[in-house]
């Protein structure tokens, strides 16, 4: 079972940035009538297992448990969810956890050097914060303003519950119904100011020294299409496998295996509800950073002005849809799927996800190159060692 939240780190008022992802944590401290750690024991009792995230789309939380126990465990996440009390007796001690979350991340070469890159990249958009929000902003939050968010935002219109496994149908729509009905009045709440990201202008450069580093990173990123333009999407994330999705991909064959100039280079594609993130990442020595910029920025130009061969193109095709079948097989995976689209879009996009991979055409990708991927216009953050 999961349950998605549209409130993510973009619903905070940038004064309450950090307050989501804390928000999480103090859900499961209970409730008037579910003391903390109950939730816990009883999830334990019955042999399931629950956790849950923050991102800037959503809360996320879940219960994977057998389909016998749903009636004991579901409404007691549902009183969680709904009722949180955030008592102040437990605020303090839960917000002492999240700064030091913030240490770790801050102790983290790598969440350092990502971090710096999306706020070079969204310089308006609250995408560019960080989701764990700063020290120096958390120690203002106060338990009151904890509880106005969670009642403003943790509304119907608001959630996704998914449940996925050996159950029949009305009787868990029953159940959930029943779980998740007494929602309270919304208050009155600061709106998030969010502005829409512009395009990225030239170079934007910045250059990390850190400790610990064996390895320089080199990472680019290029803003990508929202959920409004899916087919885009869709584009981009083939685009993104045909560059440094695998062995036999154009970035890997040529920097890795052949030329050995990276010990590693990938590229992801991340889809977000208003803007998305387009990431090439290498992995390598210090004196090969100009170099292997120079060499990437060469390939999108040719992914702009040549076509793909129709056998590559299939074969990267063959691999997004395998990793979709195997990314499917599970009650889990299906759940954090279909709740995931259902948050950020509709659920009916995630099972059309194979067939508009296999409609994309060569002319299409080059169109999108040329309009998103741009070798003179994009984000790079690099980090050498000290």
């Amino acid at each position: 079972m999961d349950v998605w939240v549209k409130a993510g780190a973009i619903a905070e008022p940038e004064p309450w940035a950090g307050m989501a992802h804390f928000l999480e944590h103090m859900i499961f401290k209970g409730t008037d009538r579910v003391p903390p750690g109950h939730f816990d024991q009883v999830i334990e009792n019955h042999g399931g297992i629950t956790n849950a995230a923050t991102s800037h789309d959503y809360a996320h939380f879940f219960i994977n448990t057998t389909a016998a126990c749903l009636p004991q465990t579901l409404p007691c996440l549902a009183e969680l969810l709904l009722n949180a009390a955030i008592p102040d007796a437990e605020f303090g001690r839960e917000r002492d956890v999240v700064l030091e979350e913030i240490r770790q991340a801050e102790d983290d070469p790598d969440w350092q050097g990502f971090q710096a890159l999306t706020e070079s990249v969204y310089q308006h958009h609250p995408y560019g914060r960080s989701v764990l929000g700063d020290a120096e902003r958390l120690m203002q939050l106060v338990p009151d303003e904890m509880r106005c968010f969670h009642r403003a935002h943790y509304q119907p219109e608001n959630m996704t519950v998914v449940v996925v496994g050996d159950v029949e149908q009305n009787y868990i729509l029953d159940l959930v119904g029943n779980a998740f009905a007494p929602f309270a009045p919304p208050p009155a709440f600061p709106t998030a100011h969010v502005e829409p990201e512009l395009p990225i202008v030239g170079i934007r450069r910045q250059q990390l020294q850190l400790p610990r580093l064996e390895l320089a990173r080199l990472t680019m990123a290029w803003i990508g299409p929202g959920i409004s333009q899916m087919r885009d999407a869709y584009g981009l994330d083939l685009l993104s496998t045909l560059l440094a999705g695998g062995r036999s991909s154009r970035l890997v064959r040529e920097l890795r295996e052949e030329r050995q100039l990276v010990q590693e280079v990938n590229s992801s594609f991340s889809l977000q509800r208003d803007s998305s993130l387009f990431t090439i990442n290498a992995w390598l020595e210090s004196d090969q950073l100009d170099q292997v910029e120079a060499i990437i920025g060469d390939r999108l130009s040719e992914l702009s002005t040549t076509l793909i061969p129709e056998a590559e193109l299939n074969r990267n095709k063959r691999l997004l849809c395998n990793d979709y079948a195997f990314s499917t097989e599970t009650s889990s995976q299906l759940a954090g799927l279909y709740g995931y689209y259902n948050t950020i879009a509709q659920a009916e996009l995630s099972v059309t996800y194979p067939a508009q991979i296999e409609t994309l055409q060569s002319e299409e990708l080059q169109h999108l190159a040329n309009k998103y991927l741009s070798p003179y216009h994009y984000a790079v953050t690099t980090m050498k060692p000290l």
